[in-house]
């Protein structure tokens, strides 16, 4: 199993590639000369990698974010000089993006001259992905690269992996891997089966909606991993090799693991860990964390029945 580790990008994620997409697309429709603002739905990577990019062309970002921030990304965001808007009243739908998204659409009604990058439906997103993530997976991984496990919530980075990847005519599986509690996927499980999205602890993954890039050709699998296993995932991964990851990350390493343990495992697989974990040192790394959101006990059980099902991480040169 490999792991390609978007924390060494700039700002520490995945999001800086997503960033400079839609950027660069905004900017092509209408240049951002100083002073523009920017405003978008975050769950906190996507909108510092903005207010980074933004600031060094004397642009503003103001951030729509929930609870589920991490106060330390927080703090990034007002360093890098972004505005925050805080929603604070769930959707319904166990989180809080359909909430931001009307914020952001009021603040863009009252506010004319501000734009939206729109990270949910703009096709830059994914097109960023086809253009850069995507190659460098298949150049990185190799000739023996026949499995690609990847964290979604708009989905635009699985798409566009998917988009470099299809083409090419490899027999490369592409996993979406989506929160237990989320809507992102479920068009592509089933068309049909009614809304039943529940409370989701980690942010990056998952979502209160269908993502609008994910189709089924683009997608060969998916696999729903809840928070308790992604954040055990987490600490035995950093307890075995010292590697730090988020939370989303956490959940692609669990998937891997099942299918490495099933009856047909990938022979070489790369896992997308979309930021590191130094921003969660709070939260998923936090025991007291855990037990304010009654999550202890479960992680401490669920780390206890893998590490009796021999599971153990192993670096290698």
């Amino acid at each position: 199993m490999l792991l390609k580790r978007e924390s060494c990008n700039v700002t520490g994620s995945v999001k800086d590639r997503t960033a400079a997409g839609l950027l660069r697309d905004l900017h092509a429709r209408e240049p951002l000369r100083p002073g523009t603002v920017v405003v978008e739905s975050t769950s906190g990577n996507l909108g510092v990698a903005l207010a980074h990019l933004l600031g060094k062309l004397d642009c503003r970002l103001i951030a729509v974010v929930d609870p589920k921030i991490p106060q330390s990304t927080l703090r990034s965001l007002h360093a890098s000089g972004a505005n925050t808007h805080m929603v604070t009243e769930p959707d319904g739908r166990g989180g809080y993006l359909l909430n931001r998204l009307e914020a952001v659409a009021r603040i863009c009604r009252e506010n004319p001259g501000y734009r939206w990058t729109d990270q949910y439906g703009n096709p830059a997103n994914p097109l960023i992905h086809q253009q850069t993530t995507g190659p460098e997976i298949v150049a990185q991984a190799g000739p023996g690269l026949d499995a690609i496990y990847v964290a979604v919530s708009t989905g635009g980075t699985l798409a566009g992996i998917s988009g470099y990847v299809r083409p090419l005519g490899r027999p490369i599986r592409l996993v979406a891997v989506d929160a237990a509690a989320s809507l992102t996927t479920s068009s592509q499980v089933d068309p049909r089966a009614p809304i039943a999205a529940g409370a989701r602890l980690i942010p990056g993954i998952g979502a209160s909606r269908p993502s609008s890039f994910l189709h089924p050709r683009a997608v060969d699998g998916v696999i729903a991993v809840a928070d308790s296993r992604a954040i055990a995932m987490c600490r035995i991964l950093l307890e075995d090799t010292g590697i730090d990851v988020g939370g989303s990350s956490g959940a692609v390493v669990s998937a891997c693991v099942d299918e490495l343990a099933g009856t047909e495992p990938p022979r070489l697989s790369v896992c997308l860990a979309a930021d590191g974990g130094g921003v969660y040192g709070e939260t998923l790394y936090e025991d007291d964390w855990l037990i304010q959101v009654d999550a202890m006990d479960e992680v401490k059980r669920t780390i206890g029945e893998l590490r009796a099902d021999g599971l153990a991480f192993r670096r290698t040169p």
